[in-house]
């Protein structure tokens, strides 16, 4: 009773649904809600006919107008290069050990050469040259290939181990387990521990430095400071790429490492940008 008298002050009829004694009042949206709605519809239409909208199976409806976000960034992008095309050059042509007399294009390549890093290489080397496991710092002088601006350029240049640059840098260690006993292999791992500064077995050490003189020292050297020419690396600083602990180097002597980084030339990096990042490195703290 109490709907039915509301319902007959305001006038406003049922759609004639009832459940349970409740009506459905027939009560209309607003013009101007329906004007608003139809208007979106329209502009949505619009919408879909000027600018890419439907995904098609090799790529969507350009539009009318032929606008694209890619095309945008495209531009913009060469609007950038064209812009930093003259210091790019004078970059290029720069002695990368005189590059620092130049402030200007010293901030050039310091701020090129760390987004450049951000870019393509902190995946492996960690924000701020750091490293990891198996991927080295940066940021100290232990440096497999020379840490000098010359060698960090043909570093970056060529990559390591890669099958993509005939001057890539290269060095393969043998798997020591492939031909020695599992005892041999651990009376090199106890003599590796000691001119580490480590503990290890001392009889073991013993005939593992024997060992060490017939099949290791031609590349690590007779006291394991290693060969940056062959880019083996000094066993007596404590500073491991793969870690110096027993397990670790059981692993590696058994079984060798065989890291590689990419020839950014061969990837398409330009000239500027590998002076750039090398020059980044460089002032890292370990560059020598």
């Amino acid at each position: 009773m109490a709907a039915k008298k509301r319902n007959e002050q305001t006038e406003v009829e049922t759609t004639g649904h009832e459940w349970d004694g409740i009506q459905e009042w027939n009560n209309p949206l607003p013009r101007w809600w329906l004007w608003c709605l139809y208007l979106c519809i329209i502009w949505g239409i619009g919408y879909m006919i000027a600018y890419p909208a439907w995904p098609m199976i090799n790529g969507a409806t350009p539009g009318l107008l032929g606008y694209s976000t890619r095309g945008e960034v495209a531009a913009e992008i060469a609007r950038f290069d064209a812009a930093n095309a003259p210091i790019e050059a004078k970059l290029e042509a720069a002695d990368l050990n005189t590059v620092g007399d130049d402030a200007e294009l010293a901030a050039f390549a310091r701020n090129a050469g760390e987004a450049v890093y951000e870019t393509w290489c902190i995946q492996c080397h960690g924000a701020g040259g750091g490293g990891a496991k198996g991927y080295p710092a940066l940021v100290d002088n232990d440096w497999l290939w020379g840490g000098s601006i010359e060698d960090i350029y043909t570093t970056v240049n060529h990559g390591i181990r890669n099958e993509d640059d005939m001057d890539a840098r290269f060095s393969q260690m043998p798997a020591f387990g492939d031909f020695m006993s599992e005892e041999e292999i651990a009376s090199l791992v106890s003599h590796v521990q000691i001119i580490s500064g480590q503990e290890g077995n001392l009889d073991l050490a013993a005939a593992g430095s024997e060992l060490y003189l017939d099949n290791c020292a031609s590349c690590h050297g007779d006291e394991g400071k290693g060969d940056r020419f062959q880019g083996a690396p000094d066993l007596t600083d404590r500073i491991w790429l793969f870690g110096g602990d027993e397990a670790a180097l059981t692993e590696t002597i058994a079984n060798a490492r065989f890291g590689v980084m990419p020839s950014w030339s061969a990837r398409g990096m330009s000239e500027a940008d590998i002076r750039a990042v090398s020059l980044y490195v460089h002032q890292l703290g370990g560059g020598e």
